[in-house]
């Protein structure tokens, strides 16, 4: 279906802005347009601009993009599907949160969150933008996702322990994205001479909040990480099948790569090609987390046999019978 394949090649370029929003924070080149919104440094087009100006101008094109095709998808959705049907709901939260996204990145420049800025509150504005910007992948990933389903979907499955598995694992990756953010803030404005020092930094008392943070976000990862495997088994048990399609096996392989490009982080103290590659693992554990999810809900649970319908209740019924009548 055409939709479908402009839905995921959408969702591609949604995460080519999100990275290259990223290289703007690493890169110190969020003040490049200055304390200008939509225009920078006054101008439509800036004239002879220097490198941090044209990081941050294509940051802004980009986003642009992204904006415009995620209007035609939801254009799209509404001339494609019926009223009520799952690819559309999502492709509108799409529209949604990609204009949250685009308000978000305006305040970050015109309340000057940007630069050399240390500020708890710009920590706070980007963990906030953190969960946003996973809620716009998610909800871009269900329309895709959902765009392949049928017309009318049939009742789905009771959710059961499954939904609580499952939301228990968003929940836990929403706290590790957020928490990463700060990270990735901390090594930007704070970076460590050696691992040494980075490690004595994090547990000093004297230290900036955001360098004594640091700590936080390799432990939660690591419980994050052991528990959406054991999240994966558990639904593979509950749902038959969910544990054998290609997003479980996805889950995984990018737990294990997400936590092995962490520990490369910590000991390469965070270098920016390698706080990019993070950042994509993150978002694309995400993605395969929520439509994991999504997929397991609609397989049918494991049929648990009742008391009532066992073969020793059935032979004691029988029996009772019997003695009755004779």
């Amino acid at each position: 279906m055409r939709f479908r394949r402009f839905a995921w090649v959408v969702l591609g370029v949604n995460l080519f802005v999100i990275l290259w929003g990223a290289f703007v924070r690493a890169s110190g080149s969020g003040a490049g347009c200055g304390r200008h919104w939509p225009l920078c440094n006054g101008q439509l087009l800036p004239v002879e601009p220097g490198s941090s100006t044209l990081i941050e101008l294509t940051h802004r094109v980009t986003s642009g993009v992204a904006l415009l095709l995620v209007a035609v998808l939801f254009w799209w959705s509404r001339r494609e599907f019926p009223r009520g049907h799952r690819a559309r709901r999502w492709a509108g939260w799409s529209l949604g949160f990609i204009s949250v996204e685009a308000l978000i990145g305006a305040g970050l420049v015109l309340l000057a969150l940007v630069g050399a800025n240390d500020s708890l509150a710009r920590a706070g504005y980007l963990a906030a933008h953190l969960l946003n910007t996973f809620l716009l992948l998610g909800s871009l990933a269900l329309t895709a996702n959902w765009a392949g389903a049928a017309t009318r979907p049939s009742q789905a499955p009771a959710a059961g322990a499954t939904r609580w598995l499952w939301s228990a694992g968003l929940l836990a990756l929403l706290l590790v994205g957020m928490s990463g953010a700060v990270t990735a803030l901390g090594d930007t404005l704070f970076p460590a001479t050696s691992l040494a020092a980075g490690l004595r930094a994090d547990t000093s008392s004297t230290a900036h909040l955001l360098v004594r943070l640091r700590v936080l976000h390799p432990v939660l990862a690591l419980l994050t990480g052991a528990y959406l495997a054991l999240m994966v088994w558990a639904v593979g048990r509950l749902r038959p099948g969910a544990g054998d399609n290609g997003w479980a096996r996805a889950v995984v392989a990018l737990v294990l790569l997400q936590l092995g490009a962490g520990l490369s982080n910590l000991l390469l103290l965070a270098p920016t090609a390698l706080q990019l590659v993070h950042l994509l693992l993150a978002d694309l554990l995400w993605i395969s987390v929520v439509v994991f999810g999504t997929t397991a809900l609609r397989m049918v649970p494991t049929r648990r046999v009742a008391l009532s319908e066992s073969p020793v209740a059935t032979c004691s019924r029988s029996a009772r019978r019997q003695t009755r009548w004779s």
